[in-house]
Formats: structure tokens, C-alpha cells, sequence
């Protein structure tokens, strides 16, 4: 019997729909996140003294080398912002809303590279355990990366640095600039300047730490 054969067709593939694009996507985020170098940062142990938050974008380069947050160059802003204003740097605790370094090659150097909102999204919990854990009286938001992180896309630092914002996640929530963006100034004048309203940011958290005694 002759065989008749069927017309041919073309294959359509179907599209995942885009619920499942975004899980798969996040998914391989978790991956980044948990196989990251930097595990040593992402193990902090948590200070029974510490009252306030300090939430910072994701390590630097030095920060990945040394298994800790904020150990370089902006960490030693942070530590002269913190004196000036007043506030004992063992009364807090410093992490990260990503917790591993992600950086891209220029020569030798390994240069830092802004995590975007699907690397967020996958660390975003491990963040979220650290607050529940310390329960801090307050977060500072260490830059626009945190501040969005924990208070909303729509929070613009510029606009609403230094105001204490409402949030479940402590009684009193307040963003700043990061302090590598005070070391990224061309001039010793914008950098003083910067500095100086980064140290009134931090005064207005020592008054929030001091009412809440």
C-alpha cells in the first residue's frame, strides 16, 4: 500500500508566558546570589547590641577579598560620617541588599558593576531574614539601590534624603547617599560639601536613636 504523507506544517513554538520567563530568570539569580564568592559577607553574625541597620548596594572589591561590608575606602567615610554624628559604629550592623560582588574586567582591575533588578529580587530575601532577625529600631538606607530595595521603586534619595519614611520594617526607616558616591566628586570642595550633608543625614538618625531610649 502506498504510504500518503502528511502535509508538512510549520512548527510554531509557543512563548512562556511571562510569569514563568521572570521565575525561571530570578531563579538563576538565587544561583548568582548563593554561589557567590563573597560567601563570608553573607555570614555576619548578628550583634545583640546592634539597634541600627545599616543597608549599603553589594560589596566592593576590598569588601569581597576581606569577607566583610564596607571595609574599603567607602567604609572609612562611613566610619568618619558615623563619628562626626555621633553614633557608635558597635551599636550597628552593616550588610548589603546584594550580597555578592558584581563587577566586569578593565585590564587587571575588577571594576564595579550596578546589580540589576532580577539580582535584587533573588538577595532581596536573605535581606529581609537579617531584618527579621536583628529587628532593628532603625534602617538607614545607604544609597538609592538600598533605599528602592526596601522602601519602593517611586523613593528618590535626592528628594527624600534625611525624612524618616513609615515602613513595617523598623520604627523609623532613613535614606542617604552612599558614601562612594561622596568619593566619586572631582573636587575636594564637592566632596567636603557631600560630606556635610551626609553627616546631617547620620545627625538625624542619632536624634531618632536617642528618643527611642
Amino acid at each position: 500500500m502506498r504510504r500518503t504523507s502528511r502535509p508538512t506544517t510549520k512548527r510554531r513554538t509557543a512563548r512562556r508566558p511571562a510569569c514563568r520567563r521572570r521565575a525561571r530568570s530570578t531563579r538563576r539569580a538565587a544561583r548568582v546570589c548563593r554561589d557567590a564568592r563573597s560567601v563570608r559577607t553573607r555570614r555576619k553574625r548578628l550583634s545583640a547590641k546592634a539597634r541600627v541597620l545599616l543597608v549599603g548596594e553589594q560589596p566592593g572589591a576590598d569588601e569581597d577579598r576581606e569577607g566583610r561590608p564596607f571595609v574599603g575606602t567607602a567604609g572609612r567615610v562611613l566610619d568618619e560620617g558615623l563619628a562626626a554624628a555621633g553614633i557608635d559604629r558597635a551599636m550597628t550592623y552593616v550588610t548589603d541588599v546584594v550580597k555578592h560582588f558584581k563587577w566586569e574586567p578593565r585590564g587587571k582591575r575588577r571594576m564595579h558593576s550596578k546589580p540589576n533588578l532580577r539580582e535584587i529580587d533573588a538577595c532581596l530575601p536573605r535581606l529581609e531574614r537579617e531584618v527579621a532577625l536583628l529587628r532593628p529600631q532603625l534602617i538607614v538606607c545607604l544609597g538609592a539601590t538600598a533605599a528602592q530595595a526596601l522602601l519602593g521603586s517611586a523613593f528618590r534619595v535626592t528628594r527624600q534624603r534625611g525624612r524618616p519614611v513609615a515602613s513595617p520594617l523598623a520604627p523609623h526607616v532613613v535614606a542617604t547617599i552612599h558614601p562612594s558616591a561622596i568619593l566619586r566628586r572631582r573636587t575636594h570642595e564637592d566632596r567636603q560639601r557631600e560630606m556635610d550633608a551626609f553627616i546631617a543625614d547620620l545627625k538625624i538618625t542619632a536624634r531618632l536613636i536617642q528618643q527611642g531610649k
